[in-house]
């Protein structure tokens, strides 16, 4: 829906309202400026709303994936409304645990609607005894598996969702099931 397409659409006051009382009395002064009321009232109502425009949850759905790219939310147009809102809704909270195993869980669990399980190869240990045993596996890598997902994600989607949220040198695999 274009904001500049709504029948009716008014504005609060006139061009003509307030030009002096002179000019209100010319018929063609107030129909010649009539025609700045019909553009000017998209942009009036867009200003007066301009909260809601900002507020994921609120925002015209043509304007969704642009907020979106405003807070760096990975988002495709395939998925469901309510799925895409809530992604911009929580990037920014998202954007705080970036990087972690708890962060890629709970952005794929945004993501898809679904359960997501993440296992790592990494780990940390604490030893007081000198040349102890090194935690986790020699070679870096990250399995993810999501299960009921909400709608049909495509592969590359969640591929380079995971990419963007783990180091680069470690090696992921995604496993989606229903």
């Amino acid at each position: 829906m274009s904001r500049g397409l709504v029948d009716g659409l008014g504005v609060p006051y006139t061009v003509g309202g307030l030009l002096p009382g002179v000019y209100q009395e010319h018929e063609f002064t107030m129909r010649f400026t009539a025609a700045f009321d019909d553009v000017l009232a998209p942009v009036i109502s867009t200003l007066d709303c301009l909260d809601a425009y900002v507020d994921p949850l609120l925002t015209p759905p043509d304007f969704l994936e642009w907020l979106a790219g405003w807070v760096g939310a990975l988002v495709d147009e395939n998925a469901p409304e309510a799925r895409r809102r809530e992604l911009v809704a929580r990037a920014v909270d998202l954007h705080r645990r970036r990087g972690t195993v708890r962060g890629l869980r709970e952005h794929l669990e945004v993501l898809t609607g679904g359960r997501v399980e993440v296992n790592d190869s990494g780990g940390t240990a604490s030893s007081v005894t000198p040349g102890a045993g090194f935690p986790g596996q020699a070679v870096p890598r990250l399995a993810v598996r999501v299960t009921g997902p909400e709608w049909d994600v495509p592969k590359a989607l969640l591929d380079a969702a995971v990419a963007d949220g783990k180091p680069a040198h470690v090696v992921h695999v995604v496993d989606v099931r229903p």
